[in-house]
């Protein structure tokens, strides 16, 4: 009697997490360039060097795949910034070590602001069927701390007070921005924003306009609060 064979799962090579990582990578540049409505799944499976019938094995239809692609931009943030701000650092450091975190992590994936933006500007439109998610799953944390941060450095004496209504989103908008708008800056001014040097430099400058919009008395040095 000839034995069955067991039949692999489809395309997996063996490397199941690989396989989807690698598709995960190309959506975030697809989407990052044509927007959900413009993402053709043919061209990310292209980059990803898989076959459609493997990209629709992990996931199910486009949708599916955005939404896996928003977990993977927003779930990487939460992850390295929570880390930071569930260290005991006085308000001063923390603040500025929760900052320094959230540019190296963009830094590190400069096609994520692109994401945000255009799920943002869908919602605009009335399409809310990640977001709502998005907020409740990673926004509302990640504020409700930064919002208790700024409330203990107040009480102790440490940072005037602010809004965090307005000054959180302010603050993270002075992260984000400047990522988001470096294709103009880079034909209005001929240098690349994200070279290292400039990077470095805005970095810093993002940490002591915190400090200076915030701060009641001298912070720490900026040089000291990289994660």
């Amino acid at each position: 009697m000839r034995a069955t064979l067991t039949k692999p799962r489809m395309g997996s090579r063996g490397k199941p997490e690989a396989s989807r990582a690698a598709i995960l990578e190309a959506a975030v540049k697809e989407f990052s360039r044509e927007g959900v409505a413009g993402a053709r799944t043919d061209a990310i499976a292209a980059r990803a060097h898989v076959n459609k019938a493997l990209l629709y094995y992990y996931f199910k239809d486009k949708e599916t795949l955005y939404g896996a692609v928003l977990d993977r931009v927003f779930g990487g943030l939460t992850t390295a910034v929570m880390e930071v701000l569930e260290r005991d650092l006085p308000p001063q450091e923390k603040i500025l070590a929760y900052a320094g975190a959230h540019f190296d992590y963009i830094a590190r994936n400069p096609l994520y602001p692109r994401i945000v933006q255009g799920e943002m500007m869908g919602t605009g439109r009335g399409s809310a069927h990640h977001i709502e998610r998005i907020v409740k799953q990673y926004f509302q944390p990640l504020f409700s701390k930064l919002a208790a941060l700024l409330r203990e450095g107040e009480a102790n004496g440490e940072f005037r007070q602010v809004e965090a209504f307005h000054f959180i989103p302010s603050m993270i908008a002075m992260i984000v921005f400047y990522f988001t708008s470096a294709p103009v800056m880079r034909i209005m001014t001929g240098s690349d924003p994200l070279n290292p040097q400039l990077l470095a430099d805005r970095r810093t400058m993002v940490l002591d306009i915190i400090s200076a919009a915030l701060f009641r008395h001298n912070p720490p040095e900026a040089g000291g609060t990289r994660p």
